[in-house]
């Protein structure tokens, strides 16, 4: 159960990316039905300023020896820098090898990269910072164009935004949807986003001019149960199949095969954490037609069968 949540700072932070990671575990969200997270924000000299990238500094009340004690350890961005503290760099190893989760936001990677904890594991950090990181990492397995990698014990994400997202998927993970959801609603952002990092690369202006696809994929959101296409959803969007595919890379960074598998996921684990339905009932419901194919899909997207998820995440009715 994640019950322990610590954050370590170095100098040189950055204090938004910090933030993520406070907003999402440090705040009692306790009257939405989140439990409540122990937040301790650790540092190598407690009571001493911690300088932020943006002229401030900051104190904590936990040292370093408080990461061990952590379910997870969050690690938000630093500047970037050729040697990373001893200190940080063994707080981060001993805590790993005791057990608790890693979480990084943005350049948070280069510092278990640092650890060697990246080491022949899938990783992902902001683009911008992605062929410097492949560099000085050639063992980590950089994936520079996803929102986050999971990992296991190990989630890395990319820029800012996609530290929120991480979080929100570690809490779902952990908690289940609805807490995930309640998080969510409280900060104003989508409980999950879909696409990768390539659609905020800059890029050459596309060749053709369309409309936002979001209302399509809103009437997609209601029809989840239903077979779709490339030609139906193109048809539907009055463009060509070629034009309609681009687009939607391009808006969405996957494919629409791969949008609907994630969608459809989503929903049924809704279904599987709020409704007694059973799982053949949930499978026709969110698009799979049999409960083999719900079952195949759902443990290779959550890792686990849809049975032992709503074991855990059900919610009491």
């Amino acid at each position: 159960m994640l019950r322990t949540v610590a954050v370590a700072l170095i100098d040189d932070f950055a204090p938004f990316e910090f933030g993520v990671l406070a907003e999402v575990f440090g705040i009692d969200r306790t009257e939405d039905g989140v439990p409540p997270f122990d937040f301790r924000v650790c540092s190598p000299r407690p009571g001493t300023a911690v300088r932020t990238t943006v002229g401030t500094g900051m104190t904590t009340e936990y040292g370093f020896d408080a990461l061990l004690e952590a379910d997870l350890v969050g690690v938000p961005a630093y500047q970037i820098r050729g040697v990373y503290p001893v200190e940080l760099v063994e707080a981060l190893r001993a805590a790993h090898e005791r057990g608790a989760q890693l979480l990084t936001v943005c350049s948070g990677a280069f510092a278990l990269g640092a650890a060697g904890l990246l080491d022949g594991r899938p990783c992902t950090t902001h683009w911008r910072h992605a062929e410097e990181f492949a560099a000085r990492f050639p063992l980590a397995r950089l994936d520079p164009d996803v929102l986050y990698v999971d990992d296991g014990d190990i989630i890395t994400s990319a820029g800012t935004a996609a530290g929120i997202d991480a979080a929100l998927h570690l809490v779902r993970r952990e908690l289940g949807s609805e807490a995930a959801t309640a998080i969510a609603r409280r900060m104003v952002v989508p409980p999950q986003r879909d696409g990768g990092q390539r659609q905020f690369i800059v890029q050459p202006v596309p060749e053709f001019c369309a409309d936002s696809l979001d209302p399509l994929l809103a009437w997609l959101s209601e029809r989840l149960d239903r077979e779709h296409s490339v030609a139906d959803l193109a048809r539907q969007a009055h463009m060509s199949e070629r034009t309609f595919a681009r687009r939607f890379v391009a808006e969405t960074g996957t494919t629409p095969h791969r949008w609907l598998s994630a969608q459809r996921i989503l929903h049924a684990r809704r279904l599987l954490e709020q409704t007694p339905m059973g799982i053949e009932e949930i499978a026709r419901a969110s698009g799979f037609a049999t409960a083999a194919m719900l079952r195949h899909h759902f443990r290779r997207a959550v890792g686990v069968a849809p049975a032992d998820y709503r074991r855990s995440f059900a919610q009491a009715r």
